[in-house]
């Protein structure tokens, strides 16, 4: 062997014992990089709730691949640049997996980090330009706004049969991404935006923006914003005596929401891609467990969390093998059953963006409770979403 060769040899196995580093631990290294403080902290608190849920659950069923996972959790305080120096110290130890930001404007910035690494990340966030951006490792718990607002915009249509509608919004990645989504799947409907009221994160008054959505005479209201200022909103508009429809996403009536918007939650209505109250036999066990582990009642970010635990389990297991790069190939075009995989609460499948597809759910606050009114059929199932009848 001369010394070129053996100095080629050498380099060359360095590279692949560096590459294979991480996948020759003892156990499944995962991050938990959410919103435990700050405005974000109920959705960050119950993303964590739910993926330390499911991987209890996992690891006392034997792990996988014979590893049990190990977690480790990091609060972000809502910050994205705290998000993003987080992502890169989970990177420098090595996980496997990166579970959160759950905001969209913090892992718009931190998914650079996982990307350059090459780290499967999943994200609660719903913002449209998070998997715009061609990044092959993150995966979204949740819709994307591109998916969910053409659903709401079609019950606001042609079930609401509202012929105006004012929009409230936050004014950040999160608000703006669901404001453009709507108005495009609003753009050739009969229903006209007459009205676009911006507010910002954290606001604590919403006397102003709800006197401008009334003046503006619309027929209902569109309110988009953060659990905790949706339920300020919600009690302005009671207080400011609004009687029209109020109608959301999932924001709008979270189980917090409720909780601390009180009887002016009731009557909104909301598209929702997860909740506690559907009546799948699945969803319906997870939510008993959940409540038993932390004594209160998880919202849809504890399902996000939840579930995205067990979408990871079943991408390596059909992967075969603890290698990340091949488990996010595997991910983009992932179909899971619930049925094989009771984790994943629904049937679920990826596109090539990391975006995912499945029924959902309308929703309306009844006495306080949270009432599935109609089940949504996936977008690829091609059928007319409104037309489902509920199965309760």
């Amino acid at each position: 062997m001369n010394k070129r060769f053996a100095l080629k040899l050498i380099a060359a196995c360095a590279i692949a014992a560096s590459a294979t580093a991480g996948f020759a631990q003892e156990v499944i290294k995962i991050a938990n990089i959410v919103e435990l403080s700050g405005g974000g902290a109920s959705a960050g608190t119950n993303f964590k709730n739910g993926v330390e849920l499911a991987v209890k659950e996992i690891n006392a069923a034997g792990g996988i691949l014979g590893k049990k996972i190990q977690t480790t959790t990091n609060d972000t305080q809502s910050n994205p640049g705290v998000a993003k120096g987080l992502t890169q110290k989970a990177i420098d130890n090595d996980v496997f997996a990166i579970f959160g930001p759950v905001f969209s404007g913090s892992i718009m910035v931190s998914m650079a980090e996982s990307r350059r690494a090459e780290v499967p990340n999943f994200t609660g966030g719903e913002a449209a330009g998070i998997t715009e951006q061609g990044n092959p490792y993150v995966f979204r718990t949740s819709f994307t706004q591109a998916s969910a607002m053409p659903k709401v915009a079609r019950y606001i249509s042609e079930q609401a049969k509202l012929k105006t509608i004012a929009i409230i919004y936050v004014n950040n990645d999160f608000g703006k991404g669901g404001l453009d989504a709507l108005k495009k799947a609003l753009a050739n409907s009969p229903t006209k935006v007459v009205a676009e009221v911006s507010t910002d994160s954290g606001q604590v008054d919403f006397s102003a923006a709800v006197l401008k959505a009334k003046q503006s005479n619309a027929d209902g209201v569109f309110a988009y914003s953060n659990e905790e200022e949706s339920a300020r909103i919600l009690r302005e508009l009671k207080k400011q005596g609004w009687t029209k429809p109020i109608i959301g996403e999932t924001t709008l009536t979270g189980q917090k929401v409720i909780e601390l918007a009180g009887d002016a939650a009731n009557g909104a209505i909301a598209h929702v891609g997860l909740t506690v109250d559907a009546p799948q036999p699945a969803i319906r066990a997870f939510r008993a467990k959940f409540e038993k582990e932390y004594k209160y009642v998880s919202d849809h970010n504890g399902m996000k969390g939840y579930s995205g635990i067990y979408i990871l389990k079943a991408a390596i297991e059909k992967t075969g093998k603890l290698d990340r790069k091949a488990v996010a190939a595997t991910l983009h075009t992932l179909k899971v059953k619930a049925a094989d995989q009771p984790g994943v609460l629904m049937d679920v499948s990826f596109d090539a963006k990391g975006d995912l597809d499945r029924e959902s759910f309308m929703i309306e606050v009844k006495n306080g409770k949270q009432e599935v009114v109609s089940i949504l059929p996936a977008l690829g199932a091609g059928a007319a979403p409104a037309a489902a009848a509920a199965k309760k």
